[in-house]
């Protein structure tokens, strides 16, 4: 699974204008996570249920974006679920790039985790499930 990461102004309407195109191109934004960085700009994570389509998207409207390789994990959502992972990654000398909720159903929490080691992370990753 891949995910977006866009540099965006931090101005009034800015993320929206990106997610009105990829709105208008029928792509459903699974998750989004978004913050300023100071100094004007902000940067933004989107995980598209349509990459292709969402490439396409975002190429035709000149905004420019990365991609980047994301896992998706279930957790049980208890204190410590998360610094088990990240300690596990971190242990492993796998750095994070994202991290960011996609879901929460009852006891479980569903993150979406993106590292500089697709590989590596993965095999770490299948070890929660």
């Amino acid at each position: 699974m891949k995910d977006c990461s866009i540099q965006l102004t931090n101005h009034p309407g800015d993320l929206s204008r990106v997610a009105q195109v990829l709105g208008r191109r029928g792509v459903n934004i699974k998750a989004i996570a978004a913050i300023s960085v100071g100094g004007g700009v902000a940067m933004a994570r989107i995980l598209p249920d349509d990459i292709t389509v969402a490439r396409s998207a975002l190429e035709a409207a000149n905004i420019r974006f990365t991609e980047g390789e994301v896992h998706i994990v279930l957790l049980e959502n208890t204190p410590g679920a998360v610094a088990s992972v990240t300690g596990r990654l971190g242990d492993a000398g796998i750095n994070l790039e994202a991290l960011y909720v996609t879901g929460i159903t009852d006891d479980l929490v569903e993150l979406a985790i993106s590292t500089d080691n697709p590989k590596k992370a993965k095999k770490i990753l299948e070890e929660f499930g």
